[in-house]
C-alpha cells in the first residue's frame, strides 16, 4: 500500500554513502524531507541533487533535514556525493525495498521514479511531489511546504 499524504512514515533504516546506518526514528522531532530519485551521476538527477546542495542552508535554517534514496550501492553514493560536493546523506536503497514500501512508481513501467516526500516533526506525510522530468521543482517545492509548516 503507498504512501499517502497524511500517512505516518513507517521506520527505516538503511546505510548512506559512507557506510552508515540512517534512520528517521533517530528524526523524530524535527521534519525531514526524503527525495527519491533514479539513478546516481545522470543528467537529471544531478541537476535535483545539487540542487538540494544549493539550498541546503535553507532547508537547515527551516529546521529540516534532507535525504536523498536510490538503489545505487555506498560505492556510487560516495562518488555521486563527493563529485558534486552532497552536504546530506544518500540512502543506499539497494533492493528497492524503501521505494516500494512508499510506493514511489515507475515512469512507464521502466525507469525508476522522482518523488520528494516532505514529513512533519511528528513524523506525518504532510506533502509529496511528484515530477519526473523537473529536478529543481522538488527543491522549490519542499521549501515552500517546510516553511508553510513553520508558520502554522
Amino acid at each position: 500500500m503507498p504512501i499517502k499524504l497524511g500517512d505516518k512514515v513507517p521506520i527505516f533504516s538503511l546505510k548512506d554513502q559512507f557506510g552508515k546506518i540512517k534512520s528517521n526514528e533517530k528524526l523524530k522531532g524535527k521534519p525531514y524531507v526524503l527525495f527519491f530519485y533514479p539513478k546516481d551521476d545522470t543528467p537529471g538527477c544531478t541537476i535535483e541533487v545539487c540542487g538540494f546542495r544549493d539550498k541546503y542552508d535553507l532547508f537547515k535554517i527551516l529546521g529540516a533535514e534532507v535525504w536523498g534514496v536510490s538503489n545505487g550501492d555506498s560505492d556510487s553514493h560516495l562518488e555521486f556525493a563527493n563529485k558534486n560536493n552532497l552536504p546530506y546523506p544518500l540512502l543506499c536503497d539497494t533492493n528497492n525495498s524503501l521505494r516500494k514500501e512508499f510506493g514511489v512508481p515507475k515512469f512507464l513501467g521502466l525507469l525508476e521514479g522522482r518523488v520528494t516526500y516532505i514529513v512533519d516533526s511528528k513524523g506525518t506525510v504532510c506533502h509529496i511531489f511528484e515530477d519526473l522530468l523537473n529536478g529543481p521543482a522538488h527543491i522549490k517545492e519542499a521549501l515552500r511546504v517546510l516553511k508553510e509548516i513553520q508558520i502554522k
